[in-house]
């Protein structure tokens, strides 16, 4: 059995069984077309060869990452420049995967886990985008003027382990040279971060629910003074992803991680949480509460204070929250976060929303700064 070592580049169009499905003549053509006047001359200009075509998509090998690179590039770069004079219904746009590894050569095919490697690293890249591995990054970073940005490491089918990968930007120029993110310096006092609880309801309209008692958690745990905690706008970041906690913690420089999930339906909501140390790994502590609706903050409460007591202690002095007394208040509250105060639509939207808050409870504190702070908003701007 020979083997090499090569550069693989994967690409897939996006959404190929919808275009052929719209018109299957037009979008065959089309794609016949971007292969022969893009895509394989590229390819042969930089020194690759194709060794497999799929239906939407081809594998390409190199004898240079930098070229395979440089290939990927070009190729994203001349994708836009097609679409530019073509109808959107009618636009492809690609993902591109590469990476660098052992190959079994077979004839002209290519097998073997540097491939498949490849082919999954496809498939984690945005539209229009291009992925590569750790090793392509670490050849290429000093020699290309793209920065690379971590995506940390992602677990793959049919890959034993977890792959640590890069998205290009094609916008940035290098800057620094780009490696593993960095381990930041934990503080001098407990420092925790809350990712985004995950919705388990079916109903995706309770994704604001839910991010309303990961926001909620966030402020009742930055109330205590014992505690270093992350702010929304870092963990939130990880939303809808597959994060390794471990990793995680040290992209933000914590030492303690709280993940969990949350089921609302039929009047009751079921709550998960659990407080990881993620230098040891350890779980220090994990709940589930099951209760109605109407004791939702009395839940809040409980899971701070017994997050708080597990990291620093009993804190003397703590301050209490004024809870609001209505609970469709709070949804409405939860939903006037969500939107964008400094757009004429999302301003009124808010403002519709957080006097109907207050209207339900007068003395609902947090509408009322929130509906302060868009008012003012709308008049500066």
């Amino acid at each position: 059995m020979e083997r090499k070592l090569a550069a693989i580049l994967a690409i897939d169009v996006v959404g190929y069984s919808a275009l052929m499905e719209a018109d299957e003549a037009g979008t065959f053509d089309r794609l016949k077309r971007g292969r022969k006047e893009l895509f394989e001359p590229e390819i042969e200009t930089r020194h690759g060869r194709i060794f497999k075509l799929m239906g939407d998509g081809l594998l390409a090998e190199f004898g240079s990452v930098v070229d395979a690179v440089e290939c990927a590039v070009t190729l994203q770069r001349g994708m836009a420049e097609r679409n530019a004079s073509v109808a959107e219904d009618q636009r492809f746009e690609v993902r591109i995967g590469i990476n660098l590894g052992e190959v079994i050569v077979e004839g002209d095919d290519r097998y073997g886990e540097g491939v498949n490697v490849a082919s999954r690293l496809q498939q984690l890249a945005e539209p229009g985008g291009i992925c590569v591995s750790e090793k392509v990054s670490k050849e290429v970073r000093q020699k290309l003027a793209f920065a690379f940005e971590p995506m940390g490491e992602q677990r793959v089918k049919n890959i034993a382990e977890p792959v640590y990968c890069y998205r290009v930007n094609l916008q940035l120029p290098r800057a620094a040279p780009v490696g593993r993110l960095a381990s930041l310096e934990l503080p001098d006092r407990p420092s925790i971060a809350v990712l985004p609880f995950t919705n388990m309801s079916n109903d995706p309209e309770q994704e604001t629910f839910v991010d309303g008692l990961t926001e909620d958690l966030i402020t009742d745990l930055s109330r205590s003074a014992g505690l270093f905690v992350i702010a929304r706008n870092s963990t939130f970041a990880y939303k809808g992803r597959s994060v390794d906690v471990r990793l995680a913690a040290r992209d933000l420089g914590v030492r303690y991680v709280i993940e969990g999930s949350a089921r609302r339906a039929a009047g009751r909501v079921r709550i998960n949480a659990q407080l990881i140390d993620a230098v040891g790994g350890d779980h220090i502590w994990a709940e589930r509460y099951d209760s109605s609706l109407e004791d939702i903050f009395a839940v809040q409460d409980e899971v701070t204070a017994k997050i708080v007591e597990a990291l620093v202690g009993r804190l003397a002095g703590q301050p209490a929250r004024k809870r609001p007394t209505s609970l469709e208040a709070y949804d409405l509250c939860v939903r006037a976060r969500g939107v964008s105060f400094q757009t004429g639509l999302g301003a009124r939207e808010a403002r519709t929303l957080l006097e109907k808050a207050i209207g339900l409870d007068p003395d609902y504190a947090e509408a009322h700064s929130l509906l302060a702070l868009n008012l003012w908003l709308g008049w500066l701007f």
